[in-house]
């Protein structure tokens, strides 16, 4: 590497702050509710783990959705079964 790449190469990495951080404003978020919507987008979300091959053949919610309506269009809905804690809530 010939000495002026080199020097400038040092020069780029100093410690000053980029001046196009300055262009960025700031967001204040103190008087913000931390959950406000939760409840809300729970109540219209339903969130599955998926095996990692499964997940090679479905990779977004589109396909599951589809995939999903094939299968009781043509086998009907499963029975319901009790819903189970799953072990995720706080003790």
């Amino acid at each position: 590497m010939p000495v002026k790449q080199l020097h400038e190469s040092v020069d780029n990495m100093s410690n000053k702050p980029d001046e196009r951080d300055d262009d960025i404003p700031e967001t204040d978020f103190s008087s913000g509710v931390r959950g406000k919507y939760y409840e809300r987008a729970m109540r219209g979300t339903n969130v599955v783990l998926l095996e990692p091959d499964v997940a090679k053949v479905f990779r977004d919610s589109a396909v599951v959705s589809q995939a999903l309506r094939e299968y009781l269009s043509e086998h009907g809905a499963p029975p319901i079964v009790p819903k189970q804690d799953g072990g995720l809530t706080s003790r």
